[in-house]
């Protein structure tokens, strides 16, 4: 009965943890609060403003450490230079796009994208703006189709049947 009230700090956690490399679920946990928030009808405001939160902080740690570590501090990922050169051109062209995108591109990382951020130098401000843009529309988005879910419930287990959506449900969280 709590989660709608105070979940908004277990979504903080998880998606900052998410963002600095922690290998931990936030686009569950965002698409879970807005779920468990349309059961409820409980108000979005405070898991986006978490959500948007931890995505823009966390985003600005990877950069930083990109930006602190630079290049020899990979090597152990077998980064070497000439490895390196296809990023950076990716980011002198594209860098402030990629930012913004790379948080939707599912099962991929958000560290990468803030950490070759730093890596190739991108100007502080255009990282910003792009980092916090990109955090807002995707907590936003998350937890949107989350709280459609939620509110339409009903209707999708009067539809499928309960079983075939718990199924459903299951492969989500399994994947």
């Amino acid at each position: 009965p709590h989660i709608p009230h105070y979940g908004y700090a277990l979504v903080f956690i998880v998606v900052f943890l998410n963002n600095i490399g922690v290998p931990l679920p936030g686009e569950t946990i965002l698409l879970g609060a807005g779920f468990v928030l349309g059961k409820a009808a409980g108000s979005l405001w405070q898991p986006i403003a978490a959500g948007t939160a931890a995505c823009f902080l966390g985003g600005i740690c990877s950069f930083w450490l990109g930006l602190r570590l630079g290049h020899g501090s990979f090597r152990w990922l077998h980064l070497t230079p000439e490895r390196l050169k296809w990023p950076e051109r990716l980011f002198k062209r594209h860098g402030a796009k990629t930012v913004f995108i790379a948080r939707f591109i599912f099962l991929f990382p958000p560290v990468v994208a803030n950490l070759l951020a730093g890596m190739s130098k991108m100007p502080w401000r255009t990282f910003l703006f792009y980092n916090l843009t990109g955090s807002a529309a995707y907590a936003t988005t998350y937890i949107l189709i989350g709280y459609f879910f939620g509110k339409k419930w009903k209707l999708l287990e009067a539809w499928l049947g309960p079983t075939a959506l718990y199924l459903i449900l299951t492969g989500i969280v399994l994947l």
